[in-house]
């Protein structure tokens, strides 16, 4: 059976997370969906990451098999027509070796977190950003996040209900920079915690209106233990932008903000 990879974008806000549940909207359960449509098979994908409720993505990547061999641009051409009135699309499609899985195999995931920092609130960017009024200083928050690279105990950014079988990761790329009326935050990592993200970067907020300092984001690390943790931030900021699978040469490049 031939194995498809597909690049996927996707606003998260209608679906009550990617991964598919009875009755419920998801991501996946649309992809599915069309799926079947397309090649009349009901089956079950695997992805890169599945993100919670109202989260989004540009570089989401799964994996799922068909009984037929069709070039890359028909498999896309399809989904994306039985995808129509649906926020999701698939930006680019690829058979690939059997056992390439968009999970198993990835080497890396990298996410984007969006602040629009100032008094008005978004208007055309609604629901794809977390507004905060206070002023932020995203040079602290960005100093604070250094404290997070490496390999780590994140216990204290994970949720209570993750189902990672240890908190231990590794923290590979954390960037924090001003673009305009927005603060970005850049996260890599092999994987991630359940909600680690957002937890990391309610922490860092708290940085960046003063309240907490760089000596207090190393002392909710170290404490291993979740309410240390400063405020999560909403998933509507959240996106997850790339997946890796191999040595990228521009890797590093993609994770400048």
């Amino acid at each position: 059976m031939p194995r498809y990879s597909c690049l996927i974008e996707y606003d998260g806000r209608p679906y009550k997370g990617f991964q598919a549940q009875e009755n419920l909207p998801t991501v996946q359960g649309v992809i599915e969906d069309a799926i079947f449509k397309f090649s009349g098979e009901r089956l079950r994908l695997t992805a890169a990451g599945r993100t919670d409720t109202g989260v989004h993505a540009t570089g989401q990547v799964v994996t799922f098999d068909l009984q037929k061999t069709y070039r890359g641009e028909v498999v896309a051409n399809a989904l994306n027509a039985h995808l129509m009135g649906e926020p999701v699309s698939v930006l680019e499609a690829a058979q690939v070796p059997d056992d390439f899985s968009a999970r198993f195999s990835a080497t890396g995931r990298m996410y984007l977190y969006r602040i629009l920092n100032r008094r008005a609130p978004p208007a055309l960017d609604l629901g794809r950003v977390w507004h905060v009024k206070k002023p932020l200083d995203a040079q602290a928050m960005h100093a604070a996040a250094k404290a997070l690279i490496g390999l780590h105990d994140f216990t204290t950014f994970r949720h209570v209900e993750c189902q990672a079988k240890s908190p231990i990761k590794t923290l590979d790329i954390a960037r924090v920079a001003r673009v305009g009326d927005e603060v970005h935050l850049v996260f890599a990592s092999r994987s991630f915690l359940h909600r680690q993200v957002r937890s990391m970067v309610g922490t860092l907020a708290e940085v960046g209106i003063g309240r907490w300092d760089i000596d207090d984001v190393k002392a909710a690390l170290e404490a291993k233990d979740r309410t240390a943790c400063g405020q999560v931030a909403p998933p509507e900021g959240l996106f997850l932008t790339h997946v890796t699978y191999e040595a990228e040469p521009d890797f590093e490049s993609r994770c400048s903000i």
